[in-house]
């Protein structure tokens, strides 16, 4: 019997999804567990596994629509399924939209009896608009919830989005609307301010839509700032030993080690100390965890992403080096999978490499705590009454303060620092 294939809801509280591709082709079988089809959501790329075994009978969403979650995507069902049991089953949704199949064109879908171009899922007839004519304005639910809260006429909308599909950017640039600037005729103005008035220059300036990653980031960040109760630590740590432990390391064969995978692990280590940092803030419980699970920020053309490495504490310093390196090359590639995006009780933000000597990071809720590592510098210190040269690092630590109180975080600082300062003890 043929059924829907529905958009999942990869993330929580997603409410749409791009669909990026189909990994199997119509009327060709595929198993429980097989990749059918790739969808992405602002901060990850997550490949949808079959829970059965099956056969795409009909497509009805194609690559690059966006799709909210629940819609149907395809038909599925087993080998020799009737082709008329799919057009019922199709005509049940109650759209008069052409599926898209092997066989449809860009072209035949253009002229399908869709009327209007939108999403190539067609939305429930209670989540759409319709015109004056009773044209169906295809709209994603965000876009439709911002044009309700706002007052938006859809029909006077323009959508950007795949097939004429209205997004929530079509809806936010109809609200912000174009600079009107006041007119006054020259006519009208004396002649004395006529003889100095300088020609109006339009302002030079291009607008660059923001994309899912980035409004996701821009989301978080904000609420983060807004709930949580930041307090800071600010301590530099001598790294002249931590420095020659690194050089000693790579000497030898395998995996390459950073300095950030050193710091990486003396994470693990201050926090295996002082455990009260190995937590995370929930509304009505402080949850403290045994394994130790660190992020790791990593820019990206996309924005800033900070995938967990699992079990910091238990692998050694080759295995961080080769988690960290996976991690990154992945997230620059957008293959993350999303719960590679979550967890963790700190992350580590590293600017030294461009330069930057000291900076504060904002916390990623529900973790505790977000270090910020600038530049390893020359700097004069006084050891034992005399002034030396060391290579100094500069931390700030970003302490959410509902979990963590100030004297716990201020112990932690001071594990750590000593641990940069005594590094065999992060092979320990």
């Amino acid at each position: 019997m043929a059924e829907l294939l529905r958009m999942p809801e990869v993330a929580a509280n997603t409410t749409e999804a791009v669909l990026l591709s189909w990994n199997v082709g119509v009327n060709t079988p595929y198993a429980v567990g097989d990749p059918i089809v790739t969808v992405e959501t602002e901060k990850a790329v997550v490949e949808v596994e079959a829970e059965s075994d099956g056969v795409l009978l009909r497509l009805l969403a194609d690559a690059g629509s966006t799709v909210a979650v629940g819609e149907p995507i395809a038909a599925w069902g087993k080998p020799g399924e009737s082709s008329s049991e799919v057009d019922a089953l199709v005509a049940s949704l109650g759209t008069g939209q052409a599926p898209v199949t092997a066989s449809t064109t860009p072209a035949q879908a253009q002229d399908a009896p869709a009327t209007r171009a939108g999403a190539a899922v067609a939305p429930a007839p209670t989540d759409a608009a319709r015109d004056g004519g009773g044209e169906r304005l295809f709209a994603s639910p965000l876009a439709r919830r911002l044009a309700r809260e706002s007052g938006v006429d859809l029909n006077a909308v323009v959508g950007t989005g795949p097939r004429g599909r209205i997004r929530r950017a079509d809806i936010e640039a109809v609200l912000a609307g174009p600079a009107q600037p006041e007119e006054t005729s020259s006519a009208d103005a004396p002649a004395e301010i006529q003889s100095t008035r300088s020609p109006v220059v339009a302002p030079r300036f291009v607008d660059v839509p923001n994309t899912r990653m980035r409004g996701a980031i821009a989301r978080r960040l904000t609420e983060s700032k807004q709930n949580t109760p930041h307090f800071y630590l600010r301590a530099g740590a001598r790294v002249d030993a931590l420095l020659a432990l690194r050089q000693q390391i790579n000497a030898g064969q395998g995996v390459r080690v950073s300095i950030n995978d050193l710091l990486v692990k003396a994470i693990a280590s201050a926090h295996v100390s002082v455990p009260a940092m190995n937590v995370q803030w929930n509304n009505t419980s402080v949850r403290h965890f045994s394994d130790v699970d660190i992020a790791v920020a990593v820019a990206t053309d996309g924005g800033l992403l900070t995938p967990v490495i699992r079990g910091v504490d238990s692998l050694s310093m080759s295995g961080v080096a080769a988690a960290t390196k996976d991690l990154i090359d992945r997230a620059k590639e957008r293959r993350l999978r999303q719960d590679e995006l979550e967890g963790g009780t700190i992350s580590i933000t590293n600017l030294g490499m461009y330069g930057t000597e000291d900076f504060a990071a904002i916390i990623n809720p529900p973790q505790a705590a977000i270090l910020a590592v600038g530049a390893v510098r020359q700097e004069a210190v006084v050891e034992e009454g005399a002034v030396t040269v060391a290579s100094v690092l500069r931390l700030t630590l970003a302490v959410d303060h509902r979990s963590v109180d100030g004297a716990t975080a201020a112990e932690w600082m001071k594990a750590y620092v000593d641990v940069l300062e005594h590094p065999l003890r992060i092979l320990l």
